[in-house]
């Protein structure tokens, strides 16, 4: 079990019951790298800034050029060593433009000058769009960088917990970034949307229309079975019983409209995946499937860390030990946290792999399963919620294929 002098020991597993017999480490392919580790928002649901994960007061506020340097070296080592053809990278925060654009091209424009010439880098920054001017946009533009947005519905209702450190409201700069992307469709990355219970499913999908995303992706609040999520009283880990499905439910109202609707060329990245998984296809998103995680982060100190989404767990638990000035990715890809989330079903509860739906859930997001103490080799906290989602999607394509066939 590893442990850290400033940090709680990390659970048993994957940390010291892991079986990577027979593994055979994938390579990344999405690198985030970290551009600012400070954001001019205080949203009231925060996972990094109001979780249980502090390291971000150690980082440095903006990404050093030193590091921007290593950092760019060990991708394009990765990229050699694997013969990758084609990564990704995105700029992230905190808020990656709070230092504007600049930082964001030099990042982008690094990597792209170091990575051997056959290999494309597509490049998105995630943006709160609080900053996201006329001119920054034309910038990004050019340098070839697409804009993902990163907002709870498009109206000042459903925003009401983004507000900046003064209590001010986000929504407004936020509307204004996106009416702006909509007028250049080639830099809209689109918009990542967390679940707010509270807010109406089908009003929250249609105000995002109005803003003309290309995608929207809708996100489970982030929690645990030691910290549940809002609205929810799960019962224990492993012990899974049929009850209320707040967020299932939530989802299936959207899906409904989405479907009924024809507005499938609006892409919703959560129903895709499980449709493409009932129809036999591999999964391309953590969230559900199986497919092996493929993402990196980089901090702005150069530290080599899984997916921020950890840290809602507890604290320490993205950290690998390895930075980009001492080690390759390589030895990230053979940590059992990256390997644990590689292994598809050898990964999954027993409860899982007997469930039904178990191969299009996957288990949900990894991060969901956690369990003080034991660690990440649980059901979601979201279990019934995954489960109604998938049934229900299941229960519309029948009745489409049945209607399609004339029955």
């Amino acid at each position: 079990m590893t442990t850290h002098p400033h940090r709680p020991a990390h659970p048993t597993w994957p940390h010291a019951l892991l079986d990577t017999s027979g593994h055979d480490p994938v390579p990344f392919r999405q690198f985030v790298l970290k551009v600012h580790s400070r954001c001019n928002l205080d949203c009231t649901y925060c996972y990094l800034y109001r979780g249980r994960d502090h390291s971000w007061r150690e980082r440095p506020v903006r990404v050093p050029g030193r590091t921007v340097r290593h950092t760019a070296a060990r991708i394009a080592e990765h990229v050699r060593t694997h013969g990758l053809d084609d990564i990704r990278i995105e700029l992230h925060g905190g808020e990656p433009l709070l230092a504007g654009p600049a930082p964001v091209l030099a990042y982008a424009r690094a990597v792209r000058e170091a990575v051997p010439a056959g290999c494309r880098v597509t490049a998105t920054v995630q943006s709160n769009g609080t900053r996201l001017t006329a001119p920054t946009l034309d910038l990004l533009a050019g340098a070839g960088i697409r804009v993902g947005l990163s907002l709870d519905g498009g109206r000042a209702a459903h925003n009401a917990r983004r507000v900046d450190h003064a209590g001010r409201p986000a929504w407004p700069a936020a509307r204004a970034a996106a009416l702006r992307l909509a007028a250049h469709p080639g830099s809209y990355a689109g918009i990542l949307c967390t679940i707010d219970l509270r807010a109406d499913p089908v009003d929250v999908y249609r105000s995002l229309l109005e803003l003309r995303p290309p995608g929207v992706d809708f996100l489970l609040p982030h929690a645990n079975w030691g910290h549940p999520p809002p609205g929810l009283d799960p019962r224990r880990p492993g012990r899974h019983r049929p009850g209320p499905t707040p967020y299932g439910d939530w989802l299936a109202g959207v899906f409904d409209v989405w479907w009924d609707e024809g507005r499938l060329r609006t892409r919703i990245r959560l129903f895709q995946e499980i449709v493409a998984l009932l129809l036999g296809a591999p999964s391309g998103a953590e969230a559900v499937g199986l497919s092996p995680v493929a993402a990196v982060v980089i901090e702005t100190d150069g530290a080599i860390e899984q997916v921020d989404s950890l840290r809602s767990a507890y604290e320490g638990a993205a950290e690998t030990g390895f930075d980009v000035f001492r080690h390759s990715f390589d030895l990230a890809l053979r940590h059992p946290g990256v390997v644990a989330r590689q292994l598809g079903g050898r990964a999954l509860a027993p409860e899982c792999l007997d469930c039904p739906v178990g191969t299009v859930c996957g288990g949900g997001n990894y991060v969901h399963r956690y369990a003080p103490g034991s660690g990440f080799r649980h059901p979601s906290v979201y279990c019934a919620d995954l489960e109604r989602i998938v049934r229900h999607v299941a229960h519309r394509l029948e009745r489409t294929a049945a209607e399609g066939d004339g029955v």
